[in-house]
C-alpha cells in the first residue's frame, strides 16, 4: 500500500515510479478520490461543530423560555444529525474507493533497480563456482527420478490431478535432507528463529503481504461447508458431496480460508497490527512449509517435472526492520540463500531484476539461479525481495523509535532460502552418475544416515 501523503506531495515522482514498470499514470485518479473524501471529512467537521453549537444552544433557548427557538434549534440538530450518518456512510464508501485503487497499484521500484520490460533487462551480480564436470550427456530430474523409480508423476495424477509428484525412498529422505541441512544453517549460522506457522490464513493475512486482492486467480482458496450457498445431494451414495458455485472476488469473506503461496504470508504476519520495540530490530523468522499455488498464468510452462508444481516444500526467509536496516539486511539474506548452493558445491548466479520482472509488492528483488545441466540452463531457485513499507502500511506493522513517542511503518524483507523442490532438481542434474545414481553432496551426508549415493 502507498503513502497517500507522499502521491499528495509529488505525483509527478509516483507516476514516474508507475512509468518504470510500463504502467500508465495512476496519481490523478487516485488524487480525485482523495480530493473529495477530504472535502467531505471537511463538511462533516463543520456540520459536527455546528451540531455541538446548536446543541449547547438549545439550553440557553430553554433556560430563556424562548420555546420557538428551542424547537428551531432542536429541529437543526435533527437535521444535522441525518447528514452526518449520511455523510459517514459515503465517507466509508470513499475511503473503500481509495484504499481499492491503491491496492492495486504495484510497489514503486528503488533507484538502483534497472529499467526494462521483461527478464532480458535483468542484471547479473555475480557467478559462483563452475559447472560440474559431466563426461556423458546429462539427463534431466524427472528422468532421473523415474529411472531410480523414486519419483511418480502418474500416481500423484491419480490422486490430484497435474503438477503434482509423489517422492518415495531415497529422494523423500532426500528432500527431507534438504529442509533440515537449511533449517539448521539458517537458524545456527544465521541466527534466523524457526517458526511453525499455519498453513490456512484468512484474507486480511493474504491481503497484508499483497497477494491480495490482484494474485486472486493464482491461490488455493478453501471454503467452511456449512458456509456455501449450493450443494448437491449424491442420494444414490447416500453421501453428501459439496460443490462451490460461487466464488466473490473481494476480500473480507470470514468463511474462506487459503492456502499459503508461500510462508512469507504467515512469517510476515507475525507482526502485523503490532508496535514493535525499535531497539529489537531486525526480527529474523525461517519456516519449512508445503506450499500451494494454483500456476493460473503458467499454462504449457514447465508441464514435465518439479520446478513448477502446485505443491511443493520450501524454506522461507523473512526479516522485519527499521528503514535504515533494510537496504543491508536484503544484502545479507540474500548472502544466507546463497550459502545453501555453496556448500551444496552447485553453481549459480545472482541477478538483479529489472522493473518489469519484479513482484508485486517488490522494491528491489535479487533472484538466485541455479545450473541445470540436464536443461543446460540457470533456473531461479530463490527470490530476495525488499518490499519497504509497502506491506506494512497494508499490515499496519509499525514501530516505536528508542525515546520517541511517534511510531514509524517497518520494512519488510522476505525470501526463499532455499526452494526444497527446485534444490532437490538441481542435485539430481549436478550430482548424477553414469549409470543413472545420484550422489550425495556431502554436507547432505549426515541427514542421509550415512548414505552416499541413491540407486535403483
Amino acid at each position: 500500500m502507498h503513502d497517500i501523503k507522499l502521491i499528495r506531495d509529488d505525483p509527478a515522482a509516483f507516476d514516474a515510479g508507475l512509468k518504470r514498470r510500463g504502467l500508465p499514470p495512476q496519481s490523478a485518479e487516485v488524487l480525485k478520490r482523495d480530493a473529495d473524501l477530504r472535502a467531505l471529512l471537511v463538511r462533516l467537521q463543520t456540520a459536527q461543530a455546528r451540531r455541538n453549537e446548536a446543541s449547547k444552544l438549545i439550553g440557553q433557548a430553554k433556560a430563556k423560555k424562548d420555546e420557538a427557538q428551542a424547537q428551531a434549534l432542536m429541529a437543526e440538530v435533527a437535521g444535522l444529525k441525518d447528514d452526518i450518518q449520511k455523510g459517514e456512510d459515503e465517507q466509508r464508501k470513499l475511503e473503500a474507493a481509495v484504499n481499492d485503487i491503491l491496492a492495486t497499484i504495484p510497489n514503486i521500484p528503488a533507484s538502483d533497480v534497472p529499467d526494462g520490460a521483461d527478464e532480458k533487462a535483468n542484471r547479473e551480480i555475480r557467478r559462483v563456482g563452475s559447472k560440474p564436470g559431466i563426461n556423458f550427456k546429462p539427463k534431466e530430474h524427472f528422468d532421473l527420478g523415474e529411472k531410480l523409480g523414486q519419483m511418480d508423476f502418474e500416481a500423484a495424477a491419480r490422486m490430484s490431478g497435474s503438477r503434482f509428484v509423489v517422492l518415495k525412498g531415497g529422494l523423500a529422505r532426500l528432500e527431507r535432507a534438504i529442509a533440515q541441512f537449511m533449517l539448521d544453517l539458517h537458524t545456527e549460522h544465521f541466527g534466523y528463529t524457526e517458526v511453525s506457522p499455519p498453513l490456512l490464513v484468512r484474507d486480511q493475512t493474504m491481503f497484508g503481504t499483497a497477494q491480495l486482492p490482484k494474485f486472486f486467480d493464482d491461490q488455493f482458496a478453501v471454503y467452511i461447508p456449512s458456509a456455501l450457498e449450493e450443494h448437491i445431494e449424491d442420494e444414490e451414495d447416500g453421501g453428501r458431496v459439496l460443490y462451490p458455485f460461487k466464488f466473490e472476488k473481494k476480500v473480507g469473506d470470514s468463511d474462506r480460508y487459503w492456502l499459503i503461496p508461500t510462508a512469507e504470508v504467515s512469517l510476515t504476519n507475525l507482526v502485523r497490527e503490532q508496535i514493535l520495540d525499535g531497539d529489537k530490530l531486525p526480527f529474523r523468522f525461517t519456516a519449512f512449509t508445503p506450499c500451494f499455488r494454483a500456476e493460473a498464468g503458467a499454462a504449457g510452462k514447465d508441464t514435465r517435472g518439479m520446478i513448477r508444481m502446485h505443491q511443493f516444500s520450501k524454506v522461507e526467509l523473512v526479516s522485519i526492520t527499521t528503514p535504515e536496516q533494510s537496504a543491508e539486511e536484503h544484502e545479507r539474506m540474500t548472502s544466507c540463500a546463497e550459502e545453501v548452493l555453496k556448500r551444496l558445491n552447485l553453481h549459480f548466479r545472482t541477478m538483479l531484476l529489472c522493473t518489469g520482472d519484479m513482484g508485486f509488492a517488490s522494491k528491489k528483488t535479487y533472484d538466485i539461479e541455479v545450473w541445470l545441466p540436464g536443461q543446460d540452463a540457470f533456473r531461479e531457485i530463490s527470490s530476495c525481495s525488499s518490499c519497504g513499507d509497502f506491506q506494512a502500511r497494508r499490515m499496519n506493522a509499525r514501530y516505536r523509535p528508542q525515546g520517541e513517542k511517534s511510531t514509524r511503518f517497518v520494512h519488510t524483507l522476505n525470501g526463499s532460502g532455499l526452494a526444497v523442490g527446485r534444490t532437490l532438481v538441481a542435485i539430481l542434474e549436478n550430482y548424477q552418475q553414469a549409470d543413472g545414481s545420484i550422489a550425495v553432496p556431502d554436507a547432505l551426508k549426515p541427514y542421509m544416515g550415512g548414505m552416499d549415493r541413491i540407486a535403483p
